[in-house]
């Protein structure tokens, strides 16, 4: 409860008429039917119900007795709506939302949600090699930018089932912001020599819908020049600061430690 937007306002479209919404607090709404049938303003009690992820279940009624519950996606942007009015018709509506003023206090889970799925989508294909994985975390209609492998979500498939057990990946930064999210890496046994690599996707629905990389062979330190480490596993640990959207990520161990019991 501690996420719903109090204080938004937000233009509502619906097919066959418009709203404007204010989320008052918790427990009221205002909204405002500028025109048509439905044409009135009013402030109602309400009740809320956290569905998860940025969703949320809405329901109140008015004072000529119609009952709505709404059924809000604030990542998508979507409302879902169910009114019974006096004369006993049923509603059903879809509409879509755009904010006039944001909420009070700024909560999105996205960030959050996108970087422990690139987590779970990279070391699920490189670390554990489990081809399944794909279909559960990918889009249907997943894009890839890197010209080397083949387009959509079967081709990961085939690629993941065929790679070398000698593929390994280690995460270490990672950034997101909206439907965004970059991560620097190492990955091992992709190359002759170990790769230091920077994975940008794009999540659109919860899954994975597009890639872009950057790939390049990682260069011993060279003490003389005082030089530092293309890539360090606690690197996460090392950066984060309050209020930005760098996040720390446990490093898995290595192969080598692994098989070593280390």
């Amino acid at each position: 409860m501690d996420r719903f937007p109090i204080g938004l306002e937000m233009d509502v479209s619906y097919p066959n008429f418009q709203v404007s919404l204010t989320l008052l607090s918790v427990t009221q709404l205002k909204f405002e039917i500028k025109e048509g049938p439905f044409a009135r303003i009013e402030i109602v009690d309400i009740q809320v119900v956290p569905l998860g992820n940025s969703i949320f279940a809405v329901s109140w009624q008015e004072k000529d007795g119609t009952t709505v519950t709404n059924v809000r996606d604030y990542d998508r942007s979507l409302i879902y709506s169910y009114a019974t009015p006096p004369s006993g018709q049923f509603l059903r509506m879809t509409g879509t939302f755009a904010v006039t003023r944001p909420a009070d206090r700024a909560f999105d889970d996205r960030p959050q949600r996108n970087k422990a799925l690139v987590i779970e989508a990279m070391t699920s294909l490189f670390q554990r090699h489990d081809a399944s994985a794909v279909e559960r975390l990918y889009a249907p209609n997943y894009i890839q930018h890197n010209p080397n492998i083949p387009q959509g979500r079967e081709a990961l498939q085939a690629l993941v089932a065929d790679v070398s057990q000698a593929v390994y990946y280690e995460p270490g930064l990672i950034v997101a912001e909206g439907d965004f999210v970059a991560i620097h890496g190492r990955i091992r046994g992709w190359a002759d020599e170990p790769q230091v690599v920077i994975d940008l996707f794009r999540v659109e629905g919860g899954k994975l819908a597009e890639h872009w990389d950057v790939l390049q062979n990682e260069v011993p330190v060279m003490a003389a020049l005082g030089g530092i480490s293309m890539f360090d596993p606690e690197e996460g640990a090392h950066r984060t600061q309050p209020g930005t959207a760098w996040v720390a990520i446990h490093s898995c161990p290595s192969r080598d430690e692994a098989d070593s019991g280390v």
